[in-house]
């Protein structure tokens, strides 16, 4: 019974690894597309 226990964690842990590099990925490629479509210039700018 104990192995089926730490493969069912692993699998959680896992999966749950999966989900927060998914997130990570979503968030870059937000900030990318929000930087592309702001312009390169926006921080080039006077405050």
């Amino acid at each position: 019974m104990q192995d089926g226990q730490e493969g069912r964690k692993r699998r959680q842990r896992m999966r749950s690894l999966a989900i927060a590099w998914a997130l990570g990925a979503l968030v870059i490629l937000f900030f990318i597309v929000t930087i592309v479509r702001l312009g390169g210039n926006v921080a080039v700018r006077p405050l």
